[in-house]
């Protein structure tokens, strides 16, 4: 068991190798590179100074890090984090880290398949398959890092989760690895482990008939979703504020994958046809899962197998959720794009047909099952020939392909045996991986944002206090995307957390929307032509400008969005400043006088009051009010929930300006007393407590656990 265990690391490591042949950035693409590896630098030095990085004021949007997938009370996340800053170049950190996750991710699956009573080999045949797959790597691997953390834990805990209904395992595990994937901070793989446990209850209530033991399952789950609780009440009690909080059931069509795209699941080929940013037809093999996957089942001996319907009804009810998932609708709620599951979908098909290979595999009657092996490689290829039929003879050769390869492993079973013939399943993967990830080339979800550091920083300009670029980032041509382009003036997404300056600009998949509506800002901190005016044209309660109620240093202006910028007078309190080499994408205006971001605070601005800093965190500001007649104080912080404030100890109402700066309106007869503003992610306390609650219950189910055992030793009769 554990010498195939190895065969699934290495598997998984040669599998990756393959991958980077074809492409050395393939897993530094897309999210990664423009939100997560940004991330993880801003997270690990707030860190290392000592600060939990709950928020961050000067990011504004993206500064909230309880909204976004930061992962701040995930253990293995902060330790990426810590370790980040240290490491110069990002595609390779990126590349490992996601290494060690698929290789933990191929365990799971691996370990999955032997709780289900699954042979070692074809198990390992399932683990090393999975990271392989179709939309895991191309989507989840390169790109969406917390998917993919997400469900290298998530499979731990189905795994962990069968062991201990059926008594071969505790509690602690199926708990830690619960918590584990939903303190991911991402919604999916949360929702997909209390579906994976449903998948499990239901199953295990059919094979064993007995309620006990899915009970104790279900408050094991239950203490994991309680401690899990303070990952998810920040966003949850902040999405009123956010372009996240409608909670509409809506089929739109845009990513759901229709049914018949599964049966594209073992041509390498495949380009499947549903709608998405790249039109109809995709340029990816996205639905593809496993070469032998479809033909592999006219070599079950279904007679024998149906025997075993009651032990393995969980996986396939699983399997059967996700497919009808990925079908749409197009969003529920925040749950939105449903070719996210198709993951979900390639774990449960993997673990039931590899289950049943290794358990009820036969190769008698051989012409008969060549014959049914043939018709199912015939339907694979008309299906995906009907999807893309531009690609004929690729399809053609690709089932010539798996012809040639299930011959060759019946060979196998028959000269060498079972096992010869799986490890023959698995590097067969390796050329097919690399030829499909060549073949998606280009890749049209890269930025090409540069992988080293040092470099990016040297390019940059040295640009101290606060900046807020107004940029669009479908402006720039191929030809930019490098340091000696526009990537050595302008930042997109977390890059500017990469070069370690303090900008405005982040990215975002939580924005706020009241910020995002006042300066046209979106997900990638891209903004529209109107930003600029919009940001030094006064605000109506305060009449001063968002740039003053921002406390911004500088403001950098793209060139190709503002062409004519510069030939214009600088706005009243500001000047326009040359920084040679970098005039053909950026103008720049600083503060005439100097930076503010720094001066009394984060104290933006007064009416019919004074206030004079006393000192700042980030989520404190400490200050000295006046006001005999009543006034009001505006702080360059953004209006998320959780602010609380309070004037020499009394409590007193939050307010905003519109509906983004947070305000407080100063009492008549103030005189000379202490302000003091706070910011804790809402729902803490009761987040705080429902995690010692899901602590206490999982020591209670262990102490019940290691009795039982005890128990059965001294009274194995009675057992």
């Amino acid at each position: 068991m554990y010498l195939w265990g190895l065969v699934t690391a290495v598997g998984v490591i040669f599998g990756y190798l393959a991958v980077l042949l074809a492409n050395a950035r393939h897993f530094y693409t897309d999210d990664t590179e423009s939100q997560y590896t940004g991330l993880w630098v801003g997270l690990g030095h707030a860190l290392r100074d000592g600060t939990f990085p709950v928020l961050v004021p000067e990011r504004w949007m993206s500064g909230n890090n309880t909204m976004d997938d930061a992962g701040l009370f995930n253990p293995p996340q902060l330790l990426i984090d810590l370790i980040a800053p240290s490491v110069d170049n990002m595609a390779l950190y990126a590349t490992v880290v996601k290494l060690i996750f698929a290789i933990i991710a191929g365990l799971g699956v691996y370990r999955i398949c032997l709780a289900y009573g699954g042979r070692p080999a074809w198990s390992a045949v399932a683990g090393v398959a999975f990271p392989l797959s179709g939309f895991f790597l191309f989507f989840d691997e390169a790109s969406w890092m917390t998917a993919l953390t997400g469900t290298a834990w998530l499979v731990h805990a189905w795994a962990s989760s069968v062991r201990y209904t059926r008594g071969k395992g505790g509690p602690i595990p199926v708990f830690v690895y619960l918590y584990l994937t939903i303190s991911t901070q991402y919604i999916f793989p949360a929702v997909e482990a209390a579906l994976m446990l449903l998948a499990v209850a239901v199953g295990e209530i059919v094979y064993q008939r007995k309620w006990w033991p899915v009970l104790r399952l279900a408050i094991v789950g239950g203490c994991a979703g309680l401690a899990g609780l303070l990952t998810f009440l920040p966003s949850m009690l902040s999405a009123k504020v956010t372009w996240r909080g409608t909670m509409e059931v809506i089929n739109d069509q845009f990513l759901t994958v229709p049914w018949s795209e599964s049966l594209n699941a073992s041509l390498p080929s495949t380009h499947p046809a549903f709608t998405s940013w790249w039109g109809y037809v995709q340029p990816m093999p996205v639905t593809y899962i496993a070469w032998f996957l479809i033909p592999a089942l006219a070599f079950i001996d279904w007679r024998r197998a149906k025997d075993s319907w009651r032990e393995l009804l969980g996986v396939a009810f699983f399997a059967v959720m996700m497919l009808m998932w990925a079908a749409g609708p197009g969003s529920i709620g925040p749950l939105r794009w449903p070719v996210r599951v198709l993951p979900m979908l390639a774990i449960g098909l993997l673990v039931l047909v590899c289950v049943l290979l290794g358990r009820y595999g036969t190769t008698r009657d051989l012409k008969n099952r060549g014959i049914a092996a043939g018709v199912l490689i015939l339907l694979l290829l008309v299906r995906s020939f009907s999807a893309d039929p531009h690609d004929l003879i690729w399809h053609v050769l690709a089932a010539v392909a798996i012809v040639a390869l299930g011959v060759a492993a019946l060979w196998l079973t028959r000269i060498k045996g079972v096992a010869m013939a799986c490890v023959l399943v698995i590097v067969a993967m390796f050329p097919i991986a690399f030829v499909q990830v060549q073949a998606a080339q280009p890749t049209p979800m890269t930025w090409n944002l540069p992988t080293n550091r040092s470099d990016a920083k040297a390019a940059f300009p040295d640009f101290p206090g606060t900046t807020l670029q107004l940029a669009e980032r479908g402006l720039l041509q191929p030809g930019d995307n490098s340091l000696d382009g526009a990537y050595g003036s302008l930042v997109f997404g977390n890059y500017a957390k990469s070069l370690e300056l303090t900008y405005v600009n982040g990215y975002t998949p939580t924005g706020h929307f009241y910020f995002g509506e006042l300066l046209c800002m979106r997900w990638d901190s891209s903004v529209c032509p109107d930003a600029f005016r919009r940001l030094f044209a006064p605000e109506r309660t305060t009449g001063r400008t968002l740039a003053d109620l921002m406390k911004l240093d500088r403001v950098v202006l793209q060139r190709a969005l503002f062409p004519d910028a510069r030939n214009q007078p600088a706005p009243e309190g500001w000047q326009w400043v040359d920084y040679p080499g970098h005039e053909k994408y950026i103008s720049v205006l600083e503060r005439a006088d100097g930076p503010i971001s720094t001066v009394n605070g984060r104290v933006a601005a007064t009416k019919n009051a004074t206030a004079t800093s006393i000192s700042e965190t980030d989520t404190t500001s400490r200050v000295r009010v006046s006001s005999p007649n009543g006034g009001k104080v505006v702080f360059s912080r953004l209006g998320w929930p959780g602010y609380r404030v309070t004037i020499d100890g009394t409590r007193i109402p939050i307010t905003t300006v519109a509906k983004s700066f947070v305000a407080v309106d100063i009492p008549a007869g103030t005189q000379n007393a202490e302000l003091v503003l706070t910011w804790r992610p809402p729902g803490w306390k009761i987040g705080i407590g429902t995690l010692a609650v899901g602590l206490v219950g999982v020591g209670v189910l262990q102490w019940l656990y290691v009795r039982s055992r005890r128990r059965a030793k001294v009274f194995p009769a009675a057992m």
